[in-house]
């Protein structure tokens, strides 16, 4: 990665092939308050079905941030998201035998040939349609267990489920109706027209489901994570490790968190210098959970203005939704209950803790359980607390919200502001929620 011209504004439209990392080239480098709008592909099914992708999405190159360096961190205020997609197609995922080895997201071959992450040509439509090129045989390592084809309205307030005859006239036409970019390199997940449970109609909500920095180590893109690294440990190709300790090294960039959306602030740690900020995969929507393991992918734009932290040595991600998507519990008190409660502080003889504030902290890890625990872990180094004062304050003022299954969690409390400002959060904290 080479230095850059620093610019306040700047734009990116340029991908890598499924990998994060320090040997992933710059695209670009953008002043420290600067703004970058992205312009993103599908995540998960495209990357997926095309063969020569080493991850499970297609995320844009890293963007260095002025004046990062290793132990700050980067808020990204996410200004705007527009899905430029009419439609797509998505479900559960059945693997193929024979197009991979360990990990069918990363290692793949042609079943027939054993050409490992071939080139591939579409042929037709359908989920034989992706084809090896060096012999023709059908080289995707996914197909669908149940699938299902969305069309989106004008505004992308709802999505409605096609039948057999709309989701092939649309996989006729797939790059087009996709929007893929002109410098993506993934096979529209249209072609696969599936029509599962036609006519069900969804509430849309755009939402970035990996977003983040770069970590030190090359690792696919799609695996930047606790729970989805697992498959990295003892994997026998170029991206494997050895121990859970080695996943250390993650930044949790990949987390399906539905509140990282338009208006929130996602806090991140810097692991090498200039931050390498990168963006991909977009969802039109999705339930807490992502129980299917893959929602609604969709190109779109993402507005961003990024800062710098000094010093804030985060072990993970800290999210700060908009007020809006906070658990009724943890939302900011109003001056109603501010004042119930100093009435009710002069009653027993005890001032109340006024100056609190909302924050998410994020986790992961193989399992719900292991994701909270490391959540746990993260909030007690970051606010100097032990965890049972961390574990009462989520309980009494917070909780644990699940991103996805098997194992990205929000960790949500009412933090003291002072604690929150010696640590360098308070001003993100207070711009965020007016405080």
């Amino acid at each position: 990665m080479s230095q850059q011209s620093v610019q306040e504004e700047l734009h990116v439209d340029q991908y890598t092939l499924g990998l994060v990392g320090p040997d992933q080239e710059w695209a670009g480098t953008v002043a420290d308050g600067g703004r970058v709008t992205t312009y993103t592909p599908p995540g998960c099914w495209g990357p997926m079905i095309t063969p020569s992708f080493r991850g499970g999405h297609e995320v844009t190159r890293p963007i260095r941030v002025e004046g990062a360096s290793v132990g700050d961190a980067v808020p990204i205020h996410i200004r705007d998201i527009e899905v430029t997609s009419m439609a797509t197609s998505t479900g559960s995922m059945a693997e193929r035998d024979g197009a991979f080895e360990d990990d069918p997201f990363v290692d793949h071959r042609c079943p027939e040939c054993g050409t490992t992450w071939p080139d591939s040509v579409v042929e037709g439509t359908g989920e034989d349609a992706i084809r090896c090129a060096e012999c023709g045989a059908n080289a995707s390592s996914f197909g669908f267990e149940y699938g299902y084809t969305v069309a989106f309205d004008h505004e992308n307030a709802v999505g409605l489920t096609l039948d057999k005859d709309g989701a092939h006239e649309l996989a006729t036409n797939a790059d087009e109706v996709m929007d893929i970019p002109e410098n993506a390199r993934q096979h529209p997940i249209l072609l696969y027209e599936p029509d599962g449970m036609p006519g069900t109609l969804g509430r849309l909500r755009p939402f970035i489901g990996n977003i983040g920095t770069t970590p030190p180590v090359t690792m696919p893109d799609s695996h930047n994570a606790g729970d989805f690294g697992q498959s990295l440990i003892g994997a026998d190709h170029d991206y494997g490790v050895e121990t859970e300790a080695d996943l250390e090294q993650r930044t949790d960039g990949h987390m399906d968190i539905p509140e990282v959306r338009e208006g929130a602030t996602l806090i991140c740690p810097v692991a090498v210098d200039g931050g390498g900020v990168y963006v991909g995969d977009l969802h039109a929507n999705q339930g807490d959970g992502e129980l299917s393991l893959h929602t609604t992918d969709v190109s779109g734009t993402v507005t961003m203005d990024i800062e710098v932290i000094n010093g804030l040595e985060l072990d993970g991600p800290i999210l700060l939704p908009n007020e809006e998507d906070l658990p009724f519990i943890s939302q900011p008190y109003s001056d109603d209950e501010l004042e119930a409660g100093r009435d009710l502080g002069t009653e027993h003889g005890v001032d109340v803790q006024e100056n609190m504030a909302p924050i998410q902290v994020v986790g992961s890890g193989a399992t719900v359980n292991d994701a909270t625990q490391n959540a746990f872990d993260r909030a007690t180094t970051l606010l100097d607390m032990s965890e049972g004062e961390v574990r009462a304050r989520c309980t009494f003022t917070g909780g644990v919200q699940i991103g996805r299954l098997p194992g990205v969690v929000q960790l949500d409390m009412l933090a003291p502001l002072d604690i929150l400002e010696e640590r360098g959060l308070g001003a993100a904290v207070q711009e965020q929620y007016g405080l």
